[in-house]
């Protein structure tokens, strides 16, 4: 496996195509840095781990830590009364834009494979139901908005989202209940010009994000 200078930033395999991770820190154990981020079997063994470059043989608690410290105003909640295969893609998306949390609805039992360990970066909550969601937001100061196309939804292409929020979506069909709409502050829908009645809630998830992204974000502490 090629060595990538332990300095980079972004993923190793935009810097080494077809690599995943990196190989064991150069120079042996007597040139191993110091500082007790670092974990001394991925210093030994390599990192090949999902995580970009600026973390490579960190300790797991220490990319959490850092990850919290820079999370961005906005937590992220996905109902799951019918266990929705597309919550591991929302928790994956979430932790790349830096949401402070996520928040699962309903069932405590979610499928991870989609989430590519990235849960374990971040702070996963949990709520039996949909007024324990909301009891929790207004406890946070969070202003709760649904994405759904339903009618009486506001374009969240032309709709400024508050900077502290969080972000609601339904599951893959039904979308969010009606109870939660109603429990909302604010509904957006996302444009669509197909012939599909509806997009993935994992890609809906993203577009979302993103929104709230180009809005709010300081575009120079992205990798």
């Amino acid at each position: 496996m090629t060595d990538v200078p332990a300095d980079a930033l972004g993923p190793s395999e935009w810097t080494v195509p077809g690599q995943v991770g990196v190989g064991p820190w150069p120079g042996g154990p007597q040139a191993w840095p110091t500082d007790d981020r670092y974990d001394p079997e991925l210093l030994a063994n390599g990192d090949s781990r999902n995580v970009v470059d600026a973390y490579r043989y960190w300790r797991r608690e220490a990319v959490a830590a850092d990850l919290a410290a820079r999370a961005h105003p906005f937590h992220v909640a996905i109902e799951n009364f019918a266990h929705d295969h597309n919550i591991g893609t929302v928790v994956r998306t979430a932790n790349a834009f830096a949401a402070a949390g996520v928040h699962i609805v309903g069932r405590r039992r979610w499928n991870r494979r989609g989430a590519m360990v990235t849960d374990r970066y971040l702070t996963v909550h949990h709520h039996d139901d949909v007024a324990g969601l909301m009891a929790w937001a207004d406890a946070h100061g969070l202003t709760v908005v649904a994405v759904d196309n339903t009618p009486g939804a506001q374009r969240i292409e032309t709709t400024q989202l508050p900077r502290e929020c969080l972000l609601l979506f339904g599951q893959e069909g039904p979308g969010v209940t009606p109870d939660a709409r109603a429990a909302a502050a604010l509904t957006v829908s996302i444009a669509q010009f197909g012939s599909t009645r509806s997009i993935n809630a994992g890609v809906a998830a993203g577009i979302a994000m993103h929104t709230w992204v180009r809005q709010h974000a300081d575009l120079s502490t992205a990798w």
